[in-house]
């Protein structure tokens, strides 16, 4: 944003409020400063203004509510915001002309604005709240309420202002015509014929023109869907309250006088339901990642944990005790280990397990995957897995235990690193067809803004939300993930209920790739864990409760055994990540417009932007 030459003239001024872009380091400061309302000669525009800076203290960062203003996805800084060369902070404004919307957000103490190209800034008022600066903005800018979200509210642009008062004019309807009119273009595209017609029977008392009755589903209370050639109602999403964490006593509870676990899947119902108590989670995760068997004895584990010592320290030294020779014969070898030796240098520097110069943990980090290249030489390293393995590592404290957890853990996500990359792009399909589902209307708006393929998605899944969540809640969250309650393919349906709750921001704002891709990138630290779950398991029931009528699919994702009948259209030939046609058999890089699947064809460069892993 370019600096005006003239003094602009504040129309209204809320003080005590921080503002923090998406692209602002975590370790920056933080500024408290005024958002004002400000009038210059080119146009009205929101302007935050420092006040003054304060670095932020570890207390605050783990405030609650600190943490979300400390919350972002790291990218490079744009001239209007951060520090200058001088140290200062800067001003930031966002012409009213550019800003597409906002969010009211965390019980009216956050703000989100989203432009038009899809930046996000979110402001923490402390000294009032978020409600008090839209009551003054109502006076400046033409806004509505979103219905598919109530916190989101639209910036009217110039057509819908002309269609309110064209409507207006003609004074047909009792309902608020601004209502009206945004339901009217929301609804044409994807509902052509039905929603034409809802609009013209408004016309036939003045026009005496018979219409054609035409039966219109309000969705207030369920949705119809089209499933293997039948109608099937889905009905709302039912509350899935979250329970409270695995405690010492239940776990005693389940270990016998050998120190047996008697009854996994209980445990694994009270880890789904709540997490581990955290005093517990060095315990439990080795049996969740299979270093342990949930029937061995006390007795047997011991003797397990001495040999599995044995194990690591023998493959830890073939790789130590290679020559300068061997590796330059080695390129393989070579490549990898310059890899990590990069990654490690740039994985989690802010958690203090892994601050500051010459840390340990550095080492036993790079020591660790290592010695999973020679464990695993056919994976080897693939960036990425650095992530999966620190929370391990800084729980753990113990290079043995979290190499062996590690390699539990990769044994259930290994598909994600293949070079070939079919595991990821089966589950970004396989996110399509719940979409496809549950949400048709995000499903088919995707499909036509570049975004079927679901690429925005492929971060989630390759570190499985490593990167979406803070070090408390994302080892909640494996944990709940690592039971296969209710189904393997639950992270699937996290992807979705995730998707279903940013649905308004997306579609409401007409966000294109770049932008929705932006926009994902962006929920980075800001999405509730608890909520999230919750809607996820809903989402789970929901299909559950229509099973008959899903197609094979669907029913594979959930968990279920397929349902004999004839082949299904655009079922993914998992050999080679293709489409493969209904008709002949035939294998296709394109889909077809009218199948409704992810289309991937040769487009890796999108891929490769959904990825997004940058560690700066």
């Amino acid at each position: 944003m370019f600096e005006p030459t003239e003094q602009g003239k504040d129309l209204c001024i809320h003080t005590g409020v921080v503002l923090r872009g998406a692209n602002t380091r975590e370790d920056e400061v933080h500024s408290s400063g005024t958002l004002n309302i400000v009038e210059y000669s080119f146009g009205k525009c929101i302007e935050w203004k420092p006040i003054e800076v304060s670095v932020v203290s570890e207390n605050q960062d783990q405030d609650p509510e600190w943490s979300l203003v400390d919350s972002h996805t790291r990218r490079t800084r744009t001239s209007s915001e951060g520090p200058d060369s001088l140290g200062r902070t800067r001003t930031v404004r966002i012409l009213f002309s550019e800003l597409k919307s906002f969010r009211i957000h965390h019980s009216g103490q956050q703000l989100i604005f989203m432009q038009q190209d899809g930046t996000t800034y979110v402001a923490f008022f402390q000294l009032s709240n978020a409600e008090s600066f839209v009551n003054s903005l109502k006076g400046f800018v033409k806004f509505f309420r979103s219905k598919r979200d109530r916190s989101l509210y639209i910036i009217e642009d110039e057509v819908s202002n002309v269609l309110n008062k064209s409507f207006a004019e003609l004074d047909l309807f009792q309902e608020n015509t601004s209502d009206y009119v945004w339901k009217f273009v929301r609804n044409l595209h994807d509902r052509p014929y039905e929603t034409t017609m809802e609009a013209f029977s408004k016309l036939t008392d003045i026009w005496n023109v018979p219409q054609p009755s035409v039966s219109v589903s309000s969705g207030e209370e369920y949705e119809v869907i089209g499933v293997s050639n039948a109608s099937v109602l889905l009905s709302p999403i039912p509350p899935c309250p979250r329970g409270a964490p695995l405690s010492q006593e239940q776990w005693d509870k389940y270990k016998d006088s050998m120190g047996r676990i008697t009854n996994p899947e209980a445990v694994k119902e009270i880890i789904f339901r709540g997490g581990i108590s955290p005093s517990l989670r060095y315990e439990v995760w080795k049996f969740l990642l299979n270093y342990y068997p949930w029937d061995s004895t006390s007795i047997d584990r011991l003797e397990l944990k001495k040999k599995k010592t044995d194990e690591y320290f023998i493959m830890k030294l073939q790789w130590r005790s290679m020559t300068p020779n061997q590796e330059n014969n080695f390129s393989s070898y070579r490549d990898r280990k310059s890899l990590i030796e990069k990654d490690v240098n740039r994985t989690d520097r802010t958690h203090a397990y892994y601050s500051g110069d010459n840390n340990p943990h550095l080492a036993q980090l790079y020591d660790i995957l290592m010695t999973y290249v020679m464990y695993n030489f056919d994976l080897g390293y693939v960036q990425g897995m650095s992530d999966l393995l620190s929370p391990i590592l800084c729980l753990m404290d113990n290079e043995v235990d979290a190499f062996w957890c590690f390699v539990g853990f990769m044994d259930k996500v290994s598909t994600n690193f293949e070079m070939d990359q079919v595991g990821m792009k089966t589950q970004l399909s396989q996110i399509h067809h719940l979409l496809s589902v549950t949400e048709p209307q995000l499903a088919n708006y995707l499909d036509r803004h570049d975004s079927g393929n679901m690429f925005f998605c492929f971060r989630w899944l390759l570190v499985l939300f490593k990167r979406e969540f803070n070090a408390v809640d994302i080892m909640k969250l494996w944990e709940v993930l690592w039971t296969d309650l209710p189904c393997k393919n639950f992270h699937l349906l996290l992807c979705a209920a995730i998707l279903d709750t940013e649905k308004a921001v997306l579609m409401e704002n007409q966000y294109g790739f770049t932008e929705i891709l932006k926009h994902i990138n962006d929920l980075s630290q800001h999405i509730e864990l608890p909520w999230t779950l919750s809607k996820a398991e809903g989402i789970y029931l929901q299909l559950i409760s229509v099973a008959p009528h899903l197609t094979n699919n669907i029913r594979t994702i959930i968990g279920l055994e397929p349902i004999n009948r004839s082949p299904e259209p655009c079922d993914m030939d998992i050999s080679n990540g293709s489409i493969i046609s209904p008709t002949n058999g035939e294998s296709s890089s394109h889909q077809s417009e009218s199948d409704g699947n992810v289309k991937f064809g040769d487009n890796e460069v999108s891929f490769e932007r959904g990825l997004n892993l940058s560690y700066t």
